[in-house]
C-alpha cells in the first residue's frame, strides 16, 4: 500500500480528494460552494487546478485553519504536536518522545511568526530557508505556524538540521529548527 501525500497548502483539490476521499464532507464543511464537486464534470475539471490555498479563500477561512481540519479529519500526525526526536521525522508508531536535550542548549537567534502569511496564502519555505542557511554550530531559528509544517521541517532535516516541534496554542506549533 502506498503512503499517501502530505495535506500542503498547494495540493490539488482533486489530488487531494483522490487520495483522501474520506475528506470530501469536511472540504465542503470548510467551503460550501464546493459542493458542487460531486457532480463529476466539475471534479474532472475544477478539482484539478484548484488549490487547498483557493479553497480557503473561496471558503472564506485562513489557510492554516483549512489544512489543519483537513489533517485532523485526515488523522494526520501533522495535525496535532509532533514531538520530534534529533533529525529524525515523525513516527506515529512510536508515538511522542522525551523533550531532547539539545533544545536547552541552542541559542535562538531568529523567529518567524508565518501564521498570517500561511494564512494570506504565501509559503514561508524561501524565507525559513535563508534564515536556517545563516544558523552556526549552537544556533536555532524558531518558526511559528498555525499547523505542524511537516514537509518544511522535512526539508531543515534533509539539511542536517535538528528540528523539535511544541504546540504552544490552538493555532500556535513552534517550530525549533538548529544547527548541532
Amino acid at each position: 500500500m502506498s503512503e499517501r501525500p502530505p495535506i500542503t497548502p498547494q495540493m490539488k483539490v482533486g489530488q487531494l480528494l483522490d487520495a483522501y476521499p474520506e475528506l470530501e464532507d469536511e472540504l465542503i464543511a470548510i467551503a460550501p460552494e464546493f459542493a458542487r464537486l460531486r457532480n463529476p464534470v466539475l471534479r474532472k475539471t475544477v478539482a484539478r487546478v484548484t488549490s487547498l490555498q483557493q479553497a480557503a479563500l473561496v471558503g472564506g477561512i485562513g489557510l492554516g485553519e483549512a489544512v489543519a481540519r483537513l489533517r485532523a479529519a485526515a488523522g494526520s500526525d501533522d495535525s496535532a504536536p509532533a514531538p520530534q526526536p534529533e533529525g529524525c521525522a515523525p513516527d506515529a508508531a512510536a508515538g511522542p518522545v522525551d523533550r531532547p536535550e539539545w533544545v536547552d542548549r541552542v541559542a535562538v537567534v531568529s523567529r518567524d511568526d508565518a501564521r498570517a502569511d500561511i494564512d494570506a496564502g504565501q509559503h514561508p519555505l524561501p524565507r525559513v530557508m535563508a534564515a536556517v542557511a545563516t544558523l552556526k554550530q549552537g544556533q536555532a531559528h524558531i518558526l511559528v505556524t498555525p499547523f505542524v509544517p511537516a514537509p518544511l521541517l522535512d526539508k531543515a532535516r534533509g539539511l542536517g538540521l535538528h528540528v523539535w516541534t511544541e504546540q504552544a496554542g490552538a493555532r500556535e506549533f513552534r517550530s525549533l529548527i538548529a544547527r548541532l
